[in-house]
Formats: structure tokens, sequence, C-alpha cells
């Protein structure tokens, strides 16, 4: 599988409508050098297209949690079997000292492991 090592240079922001380089969308999804890249081994709640309040605030926490791991040092992208996802974004694992980020946010109670879709960070309602 290639792999690109990220520079201990890269800095990533939060991503807001300006044109996006280098930022954090959410807790699954951020753009690199310009790429958007979906972290292929986790589902982490939504923030922008949250289904209740208390996924949005799920969300926000993966998010900035996500946004803190991406600038503790430099980062290794392996990519997946399947190189992009029906949306265009590049699949890959983030990977530190060969630990997945995606499995401390897993770890953490920030995400859940990919399971081949979505599932709802809701409660249920009766």
């Amino acid at each position: 599988m290639p792999a690109l090592l990220l520079s201990a240079a890269a800095l990533f922001t939060l991503c807001t409508s300006a044109p996006r380089e280098t930022c954090v969308v959410d807790g699954d999804t951020f753009w690199l050098a310009g790429e958007k890249v979906r972290m292929a081994d986790i589902n982490a709640p939504e923030t922008a297209q949250a289904e209740c309040a208390s996924e949005r605030q799920r969300g926000e926490a993966a998010k900035l949690r996500l946004l803190q791991l991406l600038n503790q040092g430099p980062v290794q992208l392996v990519d997946e079997a399947r190189s992009r996802d029906r949306y265009g974004r590049r699949l890959a694992v983030a990977m530190r000292q060969g630990e997945s980020l995606g499995a401390r946010l897993v770890a953490e109670g920030l995400a859940e492991p990919w399971r081949g879709r979505r599932s709802s960070w809701c409660p249920a309602t009766n």
C-alpha cells in the first residue's frame, strides 16, 4: 500500500468556507495540501449534518480531538485497497508510530470502527 508521510510542519486548522488546504472538517475527514482525506478505519459523529443535538456535540468533540492528534507530529497516511470513496475523497488510515489515529478516537469514545455504513449517534425514540 502506498503511504505518505506528513511533515511535522503541517499545521492543521479547523476548516471554514474559505478554500480548504490543510484543515479538519470533522472527526473522520480532513484536508491535506488541498486533497480531501476520509479516515478509512472509523466513523465519527457528524457535525454539519448531525441528526440530533447530541450527535452534533459528540461530532464537535471528535473534530477538536482529531485536530489535536494531527498537530502532534508526523503522520503517515496508509491507503486502503480502494483508494477513493464515492465522493472522490482519498481513503486512508492515519498512523503515528504504528498506531491508528482513528483507533485512538475509538478508544476515547469519539468514533466507532468503520462497519461499511454510518450508524446513528442519536438516542432511539419510541
